[in-house]
């Protein structure tokens, strides 16, 4: 069987935010601290040996870099400062380019000033569809679902939806042909499927797997909290927007304001968290940035922060702000969507618990074949 090489892939994988890729001379020690690897399981120490040798092709049939969580400990053991948590850092960017079929992933990682304009253009053309096609109200009232009507807010929010989704749904598919389909050593049981699949549903609701590698958990639970309060935004943007995008003034206990609140807290708590840890360098996962890294937290950020005064003027009857912080805040929301869900740091949400669940299928389905391979031959 011929094995396809390509000389150039390091030099490829730099742009991607990969460094010092060249000084690892493969001691070990960063698959020996690693917590997350098992029997069967290992990196980084594999992935960057085929980094090394150009195994672009066996590199997009491995889940493993999805399986890392980046706590740092084998970089900070590395006594060649080869930061592989960095370099598998860099493959995850990697691996979300060569699922997307479309090229806009590749596209957004590698150039700051394509990403940056790219979001500037949506940034501006929310704002000049709501110049066009709106009119601020002639009531000193706030009226924001006469300003932007609830219904043609949710059409627009289920065709995003439609469109992006398709677009996360294939590269998933593509996602799974590299790494389960063209992968002809291990067949794997209908049957496995289905007794592997609670791994990914728990791994994706919880999280769980970074609490194995973390000594401060608060990089979990920043994490999590984020994670969930934007699943919490999705659902009642997608599903419920009607009943959250209300022109009533609901007291501060109703479960409406409790769960903005509870979004608002995750994202203002996680942006910050990371904001503060990636400006100070203290912590070895926060020593290097990607342009990625930085966007997707400040453009939080600012989605809470514009979430907020839109609440504030709204419950205080402040009608022209409510409607001038609305718009800012979808002109900031579309470019975070747009760009984030399908092609970048979002669509890592679905990437991570598949590959665990990949990496599981492959494993317990080569366990299967090496005891038929014992049954047969003792037979």
């Amino acid at each position: 069987m011929s094995i396809r090489v390509n000389p150039g892939f390091i030099k490829e994988l730099t742009k991607y935010g990969a460094r010092e890729w060249n000084a690892c001379f493969h001691c070990g020690n960063c698959t020996a601290v690693c917590s997350l690897t098992e029997r069967g399981i290992l990196f980084p120490r594999k992935e960057i040996r085929a980094i090394q040798m150009g195994l672009t092709e066996k590199l997009a049939s491995s889940p493993e870099p999805w399986l890392c969580y980046y706590c740092g400990d084998c970089s900070e053991n590395c006594p060649r400062d080869a930061n592989p948590g960095e370099i598998m850092m860099s493959l995850r960017r990697y691996l979300t380019s060569i699922y997307d079929w479309t090229g806009m992933a590749a596209r957004l990682y590698k150039s700051y000033a394509a990403h940056l304009w790219f979001m500037i253009f949506l940034f501006l053309a929310v704002i000049a569809a709501f110049v066009v096609f709106s009119r601020i109200p002639d009531s000193p009232e706030v009226k924001l679902n006469t300003f932007a009507p609830v219904h043609i807010i949710s059409l627009l929010d289920h065709i995003l939806l439609i469109f992006l989704g398709s677009f996360l749904i294939t590269n998933i598919i593509n996602m799974y042909v590299k790494i389960i389909i063209k992968d002809k050593t291990v067949k794997i049981p209908v049957w496995l499927y289905f007794k592997e699949a609670w791994n990914a549903i728990f791994q994706f609701a919880t999280q769980w797997n970074i609490t194995k590698c973390q000594r401060n958990n608060w990089y979990w639970f920043g994490h999590w909290f984020l994670f969930t309060g934007y699943i919490l935004m999705f659902v009642m943007v997608i599903f419920f927007l009607d009943w959250f995008q209300t022109e009533e003034i609901h007291p501060f206990y109703h479960p409406q304001r409790i769960l903005g609140y509870y979004v608002t807290a995750g994202f203002l708590f996680a942006t910050i968290y990371f904001m503060i840890g990636r400006y100070r360098k203290k912590k070895e996962i926060f020593k290097y940035s990607h342009h990625s890294d930085w966007i997707f937290v400040v453009l939080l950020f600012l989605l809470a922060f514009t979430g907020i005064f839109i609440h504030i003027f709204r419950v205080n009857g402040m009608a022209l702000p409510t409607y001038y912080a609305y718009v800012l805040h979808l002109a900031v929301e579309v470019p975070m969507v747009v760009t984030f869900v399908a092609f970048s740091k979002w669509s890592h949400l679905a990437y991570r618990p598949l590959a665990i669940y990949f990496a599981h299928l492959k494993k317990s389905a080569r366990a299967l074949q090496e005891k038929n391979k014992i049954e047969f031959v003792t037979q």
